[in-house]
């Protein structure tokens, strides 16, 4: 699966937009995160894995504790892809 198929899977879900929403503020921990939510750990760490799988969040372990944060480039990429899409130029007018 390419990578723009593996971000439109990620983004499909509620649950893993509600993540990638949490995350505009800043970096957080897997704690922080899966505290928004009424999920097990496997449950969440399903949907970290999806994230990350397409690059739409970052990941980078300090001791114990992992820190997710998004991966702005990518998301900026699938949003210039939609918009092209829908026929709008980078400021979100109608060509």
């Amino acid at each position: 699966m390419n990578a723009s198929n593996n971000a439109f899977k990620a983004i499909a879900d509620p649950a893993r937009r509600e993540i990638l929403r949490l995350l505009r503020s800043g970096e957080m921990t897997a704690g922080d995160l899966a505290a928004h939510f009424d999920m097990s750990k496997p449950t969440m760490s399903h949907h970290f894995s999806v994230l990350a799988d397409a690059d739409l969040i970052t990941r980078r372990r300090e001791g114990q504790t992992i820190w997710y944060g998004l991966n702005t480039t990518v998301l900026q990429d699938v949003l210039s892809w939609m918009m092209d899409l829908a026929g709008a130029d980078t400021k979100g007018r109608k060509k």
